[in-house]
């Protein structure tokens, strides 16, 4: 009698785990949005990128097998909540917004908000690719061109500068290209793409105005898994380690679609 009331308690249990879509079968499962290459994309329809790559070493050093979840970027927090998923490793910025839902690692990836210039402003003002951001910040008559519901319109915006809202990234390329606009500030694959795009007539400044820190996301309460991603983390630049593997493999296509910068651009904050 004892063991069948055992065996029904533990039934239930798993029903109920499942209901709520959590379901510990030894899986890590990991969610990101596979949209963004290098980052996060799929090659012959299998997951792959740099964050493919940290997900498995993470496995790894965890001891479990990883299961990679494509899903949209803006419901990866429900898929954590809703335990559709265990982890989020998504070159998701560590926001306070988010964090009243999540619980953030430590930074591992820095995604710097870099900027592309119209090259006949950059020549009047002096402005070369080793400028600093303050150096586009002090140009009185400077016009930005930003996103709409977007970093690249918002800190222009907040810093009370000239700045016009595009509807997308093409046409906001385009007003810096024409010259109607002499400033985009974006992360530094579409600020890099849009420069190889149209080398005669802009200019890259790789000081940063924002070095955002990159965060794995866990569920709230689940500091067993938090503590354990966070020792990971502390590793990954041991010699040998996951950061020299992450070069071995990705520092070559990063320099090539960044056309200055390595890997190290996003390991390190600075």
């Amino acid at each position: 009698m004892k063991k069948i009331f055992l065996s029904s308690i533990i039934l239930f249990s798993v029903f109920l785990l499942a209901a709520c879509g959590i379901v510990d079968d030894g899986r890590l499962r990991v969610g990101m949005d596979l949209s963004y290459p290098p980052f996060e994309t799929e090659e012959d329809g299998e997951p792959y990128g740099i964050s493919v790559d940290v997900a498995r070493e993470l496995g790894e050093f965890l001891g479990r097998e990883v299961e990679i979840v494509d899903t949209s970027f803006g419901s990866l927090i429900p898929a954590l909540n809703s335990g559709e998923i265990d982890i989020i490793i998504a070159s998701m910025s560590i926001t306070e917004e988010r964090g009243e839902e999540v619980d953030f690692s430590d930074p591992y990836f820095y995604f710097k908000i870099i900027s592309l210039v119209n090259q006949d402003f950059a020549d009047a003002h002096g402005i070369t690719e080793d400028s600093s951001s303050d150096d586009l910040l002090a140009i009185e008559d400077a016009r930005f061109v930003g996103i709409a519901d977007q970093v690249s319109y918002q800190i222009p915006l907040d810093k009370g500068l000239d700045v016009t809202e595009a509807t997308d990234l093409s046409s906001a390329v385009f007003e810096v290209v024409q010259g109607t606009r002499d400033i985009l500030m974006m992360s530094s694959f579409p600020v890099a793409n849009n420069h190889q795009a149209n080398e005669e007539s802009t200019t890259v400044v790789w000081d940063p105005f924002v070095s955002s820190p990159i965060g794995m996301a866990v569920r709230q309460g689940e500091e067993d898994l938090l503590n354990d991603v966070n020792a990971f983390i502390a590793q990954m630049h041991d010699d040998g380690g996951v950061y020299d593997r992450l070069r071995d493999t990705w520092d070559d296509e990063v320099e090539d679609r960044l056309g200055r910068h390595g890997l190290d651009f996003f390991i390190f904050e600075d």
